[in-house]
This record gives structure tokens, sequence and C-alpha cells, in this order.
């Protein structure tokens, strides 16, 4: 076996060492890169939390803010999931607390509370389970709002009333049917028939 000299052996030394330093520059490289997507995903799980503090999303509003943050869409797929299983996002309870704020507190028709359905994305299954669970009273309700609004109109004529609560009735989203119901109803309980104003 032939010896090496000790300059051979000192050279030969220093590419071992490039060689495991070019190794450990790799594997800082792929950590540093996984902890920057770590990092990105945890700040984005931070960013759709802060937006459900505010208020609740759809999944596809929820995706949205997401992809907004920069994480990739298999990564926005699994924060999706996650927090669906933790009960965060929850199609079924944004239905409702749309049909609670616009149904029952603003008064709107089937169409508009629909409408607004559309307008956040919520998944058509959903969304159609819970317009077909809103009361079939929709005539009475027009009825009501529309005498409630008599009172600001006593100063205009029949044409005019006709005009305006049938429009008022149509932008909350009441069918056609029950617009020209209400109307009539109204009119109706004003008492005194149609009055002629002269100017």
């Amino acid at each position: 076996m032939k010896r090496r000299s000790p300059l051979q052996a000192a050279a030969s030394e220093p590419e071992a060492e490039i060689d495991d330093v070019d190794a450990d520059a790799d594997a800082d490289a792929e950590t540093d890169a996984d902890a920057d997507a770590l990092d990105q995903r945890e700040r984005a799980e931070k960013v759709l939390l802060h937006r459900l503090r505010g208020r609740s999303l759809s999944t596809v509003e929820a995706l949205l803010v997401l992809n907004g943050t920069g994480v990739d869409s298999g990564e926005a797929s699994e924060v999706i999931e996650k927090f669906i299983q933790l009960q965060y996002l929850d199609e079924a309870k944004l239905a409702d607390q749309i049909i609670h704020s616009h149904n029952v507190r603003k008064g709107l028709g089937r169409t508009g509370v629909e409408a607004e359905m559309r307008r956040r994305k919520l998944d058509p299954s959903v969304m159609m389970d819970k317009l077909e669970e809103l009361p079939d009273d929709e005539a009475e309700r027009a009825i009501d709002l529309a005498t409630k609004r008599m009172g600001q109109m006593e100063r205009f004529d029949d044409q005019t009333i006709d005009r305006r609560l049938t429009g008022f009735l149509m932008r909350k989203g009441y069918s056609s049917a029950a617009v020209r119901l209400a109307v009539k109803a109204a009119m109706d309980s004003r008492g005194g028939g149609s009055r002629v104003r002269f100017r």
C-alpha cells in the first residue's frame, strides 16, 4: 500500500469538508424553505381567523382570503378543511344568519334572501335547503310592510302610492303576486276610497 504524503492528505480533506458544507447548505436551504412555507401557512391561518372574528364567511370567501395571502392552493384547501372540522366555517350556520338578518330583521322576501346568499357564494345545495325552510307567509309579511309604509304616504295620490309601494316591496325581494296583493290590501285598509288632489 502506497503511503500518502501529508500534503496530499491535507489537500483531500478540504474536498470532503466542501462536500459536507454543500450538504449542510442544501439541508439548511430545504429547512429554510420548509420554515418559510410553514410561516406563510401560519400567517394565512391568522389572517383567516382575524376575518372570521369580524363575520362568518362561506368556504368560497375563505378561499379567496387565503389566496390573497399568497399561500398555494393545496395548502389553502388543507386550511379550509381544518377550519371546517373545527367548525369555524359552517355554511348552514351562515345561511341561518343571512335568513335572520335579511328576512326576519330587514323584512326581505325570499328573492332578497336568495340574492344575498348568492352574493356570499354559499353552496347551492345548502342555500336551497335553507330557502325551503323559510316560512310560507310572504304575502302576509308584504301586507304588513305595505300597511306600515302607508302611514308615510298619506299626502300622495293613489297612483303615486301604488307606484311607490310596488317599488318598495319589489326592492325588498317579494314576488310580484305578493306585491300586488299587499298593495291592494294596503290601499283598501286606508279607507276613504280614492282621493283626487287639485293643485
